[in-house]
């Protein structure tokens, strides 16, 4: 009778909870990042994740002129998901949450958008990758970009 009652007491009581794991800011993409490719250029800076929001800006051109410019977070939501808040060319911003993340990867997307609908960033080495396509890969503008160190970083 004693087993049974207990038994009974340990299937009554209640589990523990189980916490799920959030996914942290991406502080492998802060820097200040530039990659050219003829006269066809880009940059982009992130700041390091701080507050729950990692500030982006980036912009690209052809030869000496700017051809679009775009401001960027990825905030942690109320929820603890992470999300990424594109205005590009000082347009209304549209967010993407996120769908991927790893120790080297992020992936955020909005199917609702026109384009892009996908957002990827990911590390090669040293170089930082990005890519903005539609939900399925097509279209897809990529852009392999190198470190660059800023000059209150450069030791005289």
């Amino acid at each position: 009778m004693k087993k049974m009652f207990l038994a009974v007491l340990l299937l009554a009581a209640p589990l523990p909870a189980q916490t799920v794991a959030q996914p942290v800011l991406p502080a492998w993409l802060a820097g200040t990042w530039a990659m050219q490719d003829g006269a066809n250029w880009a940059d982009e800076l992130w700041t390091d994740p701080r507050g729950g929001v990692m500030l982006g800006l980036s912009r690209n051109g052809f030869g000496p002129d700017v051809k679009s410019w775009e401001l960027t977070q990825i905030k942690t939501r109320k929820d603890g998901s992470l999300a990424y808040i594109a205005q590009a060319d000082g347009k209304p911003p549209v967010e993407f949450p996120l769908v991927l993340i790893s120790a080297e990867a992020i992936e955020f997307a909005n199917p609702a958008h026109d384009f892009p609908q996908r957002i990827r960033y990911w590390r090669q080495g040293k170089l930082l990758m990005a890519e903005a396509s539609k939900l399925d890969g097509s279209e897809a503008v990529r852009w392999n970009y190198r470190p660059v160190v800023p000059p209150r970083d450069q030791v005289e």
